[in-house]
């Protein structure tokens, strides 16, 4: 029996952490017990070893890494704190990881980059660009150079980690995707997100900040237009790789 794969996820509202969890299910194909998931935000990571897991997922959540120290309540420095002990271990072993949207800020953070809010997108369709690293990437094997993906952030990588490979980009946010090593992954855009799913969120989100609530409405009608078919392939390249 091959080892299961690790969802980290911190979104305390159900609907949206079971919405997320499926996503990852339904793109990455596994099956439930082959992705065990830890919800972060309700109570203090567990003894992880690592060597139990194929690889590592890092869902979004509400954390911004560039809130200001005085501004982050008790869970999300906890969080952190977590996060960053395991990506010690994680990059210094070169492990498999995938962190999307939260992902590349915590990662981004760890690696010695820049993150703040300069580069904070709406929640929206975009179009990536594949760089020629990214393009001879096996995670990113069969995406075409150009595609849209739906992205939804308040912070972003503006200087890409010393240590870190940049594999997309997109004209509103230079650091889309990188990776650091061999294995460790990270996206700004939402991999695990197609058209319903970012409605779905969005409805959970109105009040998060993210949007006018007064344009929920009109924001749905637009994202119901978009065309998004190939983020998805990464996470089941990701699990084809290591798993």
């Amino acid at each position: 029996m091959r080892r299961p794969f690790l969802l980290l996820a911190s979104r305390a509202e159900d609907v949206a952490a079971d919405g997320e969890y499926a996503a990852f299910l339904r793109l990455s194909g596994l099956a439930e017990h082959e992705l065990r998931r830890v919800r972060m935000e309700a109570a203090p990571l567990p003894d992880l070893d690592l060597d139990d897991y194929a690889g590592v997922f890092l869902g979004g959540g509400p954390f911004n890494s560039s809130d200001p120290p005085g501004g982050k309540s008790a869970v999300q420095r906890r969080v952190e704190g977590e996060l960053a002990a395991l990506l010690d271990e994680v990059v210094a072993r070169d492990l498999p990881f995938f962190g999307a949207c939260y992902g590349i800020g915590t990662l981004g953070v760890h690696q010695g980059g820049v993150v703040d809010r300069t580069h904070g997108e709406p929640v929206s369709c975009v179009s990536i660009t594949l760089t020629p690293a990214g393009r001879a990437d096996p995670v990113l094997a069969g995406v075409p150079p150009v595609f849209d993906a739906l992205v939804g952030h308040k912070e972003a990588c503006r200087v890409l980690p010393p240590t870190a490979v940049l594999l997309a980009s997109s004209p509103a946010c230079p650091v889309q995707m990188f990776r650091v090593r061999q294995n460790v992954y990270a996206t700004q855009f939402h991999p695990e997100l197609d058209v319903p799913g970012v409605v779905a969120r969005a409805r959970v989100y109105q009040h998060a900040g993210y949007f006018p609530p007064a344009e929920l409405d009109e924001l749905i009608a637009r994202l119901s237009r978009a065309v998004v078919t190939e983020p998805g392939r990464l996470l089941a390249n990701f699990v084809a790789r290591y798993g």
